[in-house]
């Protein structure tokens, strides 16, 4: 059996949330080869500014395996994650993290403050960036240049 694509998934998730009109990330939470939870980007349509990706994938897989820990679990999101996602990625002991594009005015991975590097950092995953990079920063740079144009 052929193990799902989680970037490309993740990719899905971020072409639908820019068809709703918001900034194009999505996240995909997998363990043991399976899918767990998929989300995009929701803070407009929520009027949450903590809906992003990340985080409303990290709530889903929480509640499909009845725990707050994701022990285990690895997340695919296609734009580095920021402070505020890569706490509740600490905080939820995810395993590794596989990003596509770089953030560097808001991302806190391997750009700005570098959560995991930090000494007050409880639990660091396994980082691996630059997954899916060129079609993640494409879909992010085609929807912010329709968003300029008079």
């Amino acid at each position: 059996m052929k193990r799902p694509d989680f970037m490309a998934l993740a990719l899905g998730e971020a072409q639908a949330a820019a068809a709703r009109g918001e900034v194009p990330v999505g996240a995909v939470i997998a363990l043991d080869g399976a899918t767990v939870a998929v989300a995009g980007n929701r803070t407009r349509e929520l009027r949450d500014p903590t809906a992003h990706a990340e985080m409303l994938a990290i709530r889903h897989a929480c509640e499909v395996l009845s725990q707050e820990r994701l022990t285990g679990c690895d997340l695919y999101v296609t734009l580095e994650p920021c402070t505020m996602c890569a706490g509740a990625i600490s905080f939820a002991r995810l395993r590794r993290i596989y990003f596509g594009a770089a953030d560097e005015k808001g991302g806190a991975v391997t750009s700005g403050v570098r959560f995991f590097a930090s000494p007050t950092c409880h639990h660091a995953p396994e980082v691996y960036p630059g997954l899916a990079e060129v079609e993640s920063a494409a879909m992010l740079k085609a929807f912010f240049e329709d968003r300029r144009l008079p």
